[in-house]
């Protein structure tokens, strides 16, 4: 056997496996496992899972999910994250698409009433095609009741909000009265900032110490 194939063999005979820990507001579920030589390699890690695979219901498979490590239980092989975001499938969103009708996106930067930055993408479709003018009515509206929410909610209760259904359906009863709607998605959202120490926002990315190492 090669050196080289006794090295790789070795370097996972080091490793560890440790289990990923979605947040709370999942039910702290276990997202699945990672291996690690040094636990702190895990820092700033990304999962990716999907809402069917966290609720057990098929009607939410579309909805991804991508949760960031943050903390690593080195005693007891556990791994716990942060909600970094989530995206529709495009294969769904573009199952929804129709001919003769309107699409109607909006990118919002928010923040929610316990300090966490978000920038929130929805995407509204109109029956039939509609004017300039009605788009700019509709989008207004959408970015009006996604600000005013997500400022009135806390991190967790925006998530919910938005993944299960109950912020779109708002902008649904809100914008079919400037226009025939046929659907309202949260197509996507990124995590941009959490409270700091101080209480002012930061950064929401997070990297693993060993990169700040002198080598």
């Amino acid at each position: 056997m090669s050196r080289r194939a006794v090295s790789i063999r070795d370097k996972w005979r080091l490793k560890k496996w440790y289990e990923v820990i979605a947040p709370p507001v999942f039910g702290n579920v276990v997202l699945g496992t990672t291996p690690a030589d040094d636990p702190r390699k895990l820092i700033g890690r990304v999962m990716e899972t999907t809402l069917y695979d966290i609720t057990g219901d098929f009607s939410l498979v579309h909805v991804h999910l991508f949760f960031q490590i943050v903390d690593v239980d080195e005693e007891n092989l556990k791994a716990y994250t942060r909600f970094k975001g989530h995206e529709l499938a495009r294969d769904y969103m573009k199952s929804l698409i129709r001919r003769k009708s309107s699409k109607i996106q909006g990118i919002f930067n928010v923040q929610t009433k316990d300090g966490y930055g978000l920038r929130i993408t929805g995407v509204v479709l109109t029956t039939y095609r509609c004017k300039t003018s009605q788009k700019r009515a509709i989008r207004k509206i959408m970015g009006e009741i996604i600000t005013k929410r997500a400022a009135e909610m806390t991190l967790d209760e925006l998530i919910k909000a938005m993944l299960f259904g109950q912020l779109a359906n708002e902008i649904f009863e809100a914008a079919k009265k400037i226009y025939p709607l046929r659907k309202v998605e949260i197509y996507k959202s990124k995590l941009l900032t959490v409270p700091g120490p101080d209480g002012k926002p930061q950064p929401a990315v997070v990297v693993s110490p060993l990169m700040y190492e002198v080598r």
